[in-house]
């Protein structure tokens, strides 16, 4: 069975639509993402979900219960965006605290090192930095070894080499079996952990699919970057049925079209004895897909 199911979940906040019409399953083992803008409905939708929140409409089942429902607080672990602890409360108290709290928590001694807060034990909570506080989070929400974990923007405030770190550990956690609902707006770590991803835009799903299903709506368009170690006539491009466009920047040239576009213009222009310098290939990414989809980037911008 699905272990988490919306149904054209709504709320609003006053005037404001927080979310409009929001429906998807979650399947046992996978880690399902959701994907959106700023003010996009996805931190409201996954609340409505972790009964933080009551929805002004639509339904919500977790592992065949209500959100909030008792039987779910062992089996469900929360990490929210914005989460405060009492600033006195060491690591270790706070870890040692929040263990009790379960019939069988995990090691919280192994999820310290994995996140790397194993300097920080002693450390008070308000002394711990923005990155600091979000892994102890993290941790948090594991320490009761959930069957379901749902993470909202996990690695925001995490430098580059920890954010790749949690995502290795998020990887590791799926492994044994836990499902996991990861809310974000990087398209990297979306495309990188996520099996299927819900794109959010405006409290509605605009599109639901794996990131390779995502990306292949925007077409099979690929974008080719060199510079031509000796001046060539566009034309040796343009007539190639794989080419689209020749454009030129400066003294490089990039060309766009589909197909074995690669070995068509390398091929041509081997045989006009030009040498394809510093070429590098772009394919369409979740980025392109998510522009093609709510016509406008991730910060807002159309």
């Amino acid at each position: 069975m699905t272990v988490i199911e919306v149904k054209n979940l709504a709320k609003r906040y006053g005037e404001t639509v927080a979310v409009r019409d929001v429906s998807f399953t979650v399947e046992p083992g996978e880690i399902f993402g959701i994907l959106g803008p700023n003010g996009a409905g996805k931190t409201t939708t996954v609340e409505c979900i972790a009964g933080l929140r009551t929805a002004d409409s639509g339904t919500i089942s977790v592992l065949g219960h209500t959100p909030g429902d008792r039987e779910l607080r062992s089996k469900v672990g929360v990490q929210l965006q914005e989460s405060e602890l009492q600033e006195k409360l060491t690591v270790r108290e706070a870890l040692e605290l929040y263990s009790a709290f379960y019939p069988d928590p995990a090691d919280w001694r192994k999820l310290v090192a994995d996140l790397g807060l194993e300097a920080k034990l002693k450390t008070r909570y308000g002394k711990l930095s923005g990155g600091q506080k979000q892994r102890l989070s993290i941790a948090l929400a594991l320490i009761g070894n959930p069957r379901i974990a749902i993470l909202d923007e996990l690695t925001t405030g995490l430098d580059p080499q920890a954010r790749r770190d949690t995502w290795d550990l998020i990887s590791s956690i799926r492994d044994r079996g836990v499902t996991l609902l990861l809310v974000t707006h990087f398209m990297e770590e979306a495309e990188r952990l996520c099996d299927r991803i819900a794109v959010i835009d405006k409290g509605e799903v605009v599109a639901l699919d794996t990131p390779s299903g995502l990306v292949e709506r925007t077409g099979d368009e690929v974008r080719i970057h060199f510079r031509p170690s000796t001046p060539m006539d566009d034309e040796l491009l343009t007539v190639l049925p794989e080419v689209h466009t020749v454009r030129r920047h400066g003294d490089r040239i990039e060309v766009v079209g589909n197909g074995n576009l690669l070995n068509a213009v390398v091929s041509v222009l081997a045989r006009n004895g030009i040498v394809a310098a510093e070429l590098r290939m772009e394919q369409n990414t979740l980025d392109d897909a998510f522009v093609h989809l709510t016509g406008r980037t991730m910060n807002g911008e159309e």
